[in-house]
């Protein structure tokens, strides 16, 4: 079957592999209809950051069709549409123990530590993977890792109600969390983002009004409403310090970006103005409640998307991406033995 590989920091491959072995007890082979590529997925490659083992299938955004149950497999059928869950946990430690799987002392993801889903089939666990409504089309359902992870980050943020919100980053997580906002929040939602289209399909798509990160123009749109709401969903350092000074005094500022190099921070800063600074890292139980809000959020969901390839193109779409250009959202990968289905 084909596949996509990473070997290396900046060395990803389109091959034909093996498909996948014969099942074991408890895992369920997948053909997978639809994948996203993640922001994370962009980082691996570029730094080489979680490569655990070489060669590793890539990606952990995916739905498809259950093709085959392994023996003891329980609530699920041949031809149930599926999407994973990307989270690899040991189940045991005191974070996992706690309901803290997001955070588990071994926290692994599908596509690094296992073979993940830029393939046209995949074996998984059944313990990762979670029933989707089979109508939903399959590029919907492969956003629901991210919206998951959006979920996640804005119930973090824990916007007070009639307040405004800014989220710096109309990637896929900053997008959708725009998008998770305008339907359950009741105050402004401003975005920002360098890269001027894709500022403007989110503002299309949810209704955010679109910002300059600069504090004079966030002030001009609040009109001498305070801003005690901030996500940042780029990770760059740079807007992470600019948006410390942006958010007002006894706001919250979190964080859900993956980017590169350190902040510097002065602690009496945040003293004195009482910002608080919040970690937001996957997700938690969120999977299953992002799975079920995809029928009422399917036109808007394919409304984001920005191209949908082959997995031959996968390795261009990484360029496109790094390289900024791009439109939309998210890129979909349907493979080839797929392309057209629904």
């Amino acid at each position: 079957m084909k596949a996509v590989r990473l070997y290396a920091a900046g060395d990803l491959r389109v091959e034909d592999i093996a498909p996948p072995p014969a099942l074991g007890a408890g895992e369920v082979r997948i053909m997978v209809s639809a994948a996203g590529i993640c922001g994370s997925d962009l980082h691996n490659f570029r730094t080489g950051a979680w490569i655990s083992r070489s060669p590793s299938v890539a990606g952990h955004e995916f739905a498809g069709v259950i093709a085959a149950l392994g023996e003891g497999v329980a609530g699920f059928a041949v031809g149930d549409a599926v999407v994973a869950d990307s989270r690899v946990t040991c189940g045991v430690c005191a974070a996992c123990r706690g309901g803290r799987s997001n955070v588990c002392e071994k926290l692994g993801f599908v596509g690094e530590v296992c073979d993940g889903g830029f393939a046209e089939e995949v074996v998984l666990p059944a313990s990762l993977i979670v029933k989707a409504p089979a109508e939903v089309d399959a590029a919907v359902l492969a956003m629901a890792e991210p919206l998951a992870v959006a979920l996640h980050a804005v119930k973090r943020l824990a916007v007070p109600k009639g307040s405004p919100v800014l989220i710096a980053g109309c990637g896929p997580i900053g997008g959708l969390a725009a998008l998770l906002l305008s339907e359950r929040h009741d105050g402004p939602v401003l975005v920002a983002d360098r890269n001027a289209d894709r500022a403007a399909r989110v503002a299309e798509v949810t209704g955010a009004r679109i910002v300059d990160l600069t504090a004079e123009a966030v002030g001009d749109a609040l009109v001498d409403q305070p801003l005690l709401a901030v996500l940042d969903a780029t990770g760059h350092p740079g807007v992470i310090g600019t948006l410390l000074d942006i958010v007002s005094p006894s706001g919250m500022l979190a964080l859900v970006g993956i980017g590169h190099g350190s902040l510097a921070v002065d602690p009496v800063r945040l003293v004195e103005r009482e910002i608080a600074l919040v970690g937001c890292h996957a997700f938690i139980n969120e999977l299953p409640e992002a799975v079920a809000l995809m029928p009422a959020l399917e036109k808007r969901l394919l409304a984001l998307v920005d191209e949908t390839i082959d997995l031959d193109g996968v390795p261009a779409a990484y360029e496109r991406l790094l390289a900024g250009r791009s439109t939309g959202l998210k890129t979909i990968i349907r493979p080839v033995t797929l392309l057209g289905s629904p």
